[in-house]
């Protein structure tokens, strides 16, 4: 029974997560969208906490579990693992605005690329928790909660919340309704509850392997960070002063502010 409540909370700590990207949606109920200063501050802000969140949580924490040459060998393995799963789906890449007319099969391809994208997420949450239980962490209900595992849910759904806007802004040129918004926004973030409750049962019951899964989740993240959200935000940001790299730089510097607290835990 404490195995399956233990799993039932890893996989609401992902599902929380999931849920607030559909944050990103909800200021298209109110106005037409965010200025393009503001999205490449929330992408900047996105950037710094999760680069943050690998570095001063993940990393750190898998130095104290394990030797540098495990956390490095975990870092390649979550680094090469999204370059040859993005290789492998490149060809068939989906832009959002094609969601609202997918067919099943359309459906299923879109969920495997957005794996690709979330699924590292996923498991960084799964391996946070993997002292669940066990002292040193905050009391939660009938659980002892590591304090790895709050750092990393908050900083996950802060950083889902621009990554939701950027699927809505393309929707919402559609017509799409605002509700569904909110809808495909989640949607894009549900494999991170599966990778959460397959890498906590698996760091959980095979510990030797966890310096290797801290490493492989910080790998994975830093890795989207570099190649994915800094230049979705320079992208963006193309019509401002300087390209954005002012508000881009503030947002970073701001994310890793916040997450730094996570030095003392």
């Amino acid at each position: 029974m404490a195995l399956l409540e233990n799993l039932a909370l890893v996989f609401v700590a992902g599902l929380i997560t999931a849920l607030a990207t559909g944050l990103g949606a909800l200021p298209f109920f109110f106005f037409e969208g965010l200025s393009d200063r503001r999205n490449v501050v929330l992408w900047g802000l996105s950037s710094g906490i999760m680069l943050s969140a690998s570095t001063f949580g993940l990393v750190e924490e898998g130095l104290a579990e394990g030797t540098p040459a495990e956390i490095a060998v975990g870092l390649f393995a979550g680094v090469a693992l999204v370059v040859v799963a993005h290789d492998l789906l490149l060809d068939a890449d989906i832009d959002p605005q094609q969601y609202e007319e997918a067919d099943f099969k359309k459906l299923v391809l879109i969920l495997g690329i957005l794996t690709v994208h979330s699924f590292p997420e996923g498991v960084a949450i799964g391996v946070s928790f993997a002292d669940l239980g066990l002292e040193g962490g905050a009391e939660f209900l009938s659980f002892t909660v590591p304090l790895l595992a709050v750092f990393m849910t908050i900083a996950i759904s802060i950083h889902n919340v621009p990554e939701g806007t950027a699927i809505s802004i393309p929707l919402t040129a559609m017509g799409v309704a605002n509700w569904k918004l909110v809808w495909w926004a989640v949607f894009s973030s549900l494999p991170q509850p599966v990778g959460a409750v397959i890498a906590f049962a698996f760091v959980r019951y095979a510990r030797e392997f966890l310096p290797y899964g801290f490493g492989f989740a910080a790998g994975a993240m830093i890795y989207l960070v570099l190649t994915e959200f800094v230049p979705e935000a320079l992208d963006i940001g193309e019509r401002l002063p300087r390209g954005g790299k002012p508000e881009l730089l503030g947002g970073i510097g701001a994310g890793i502010l916040l997450m730094a607290p996570l030095v003392f835990v």
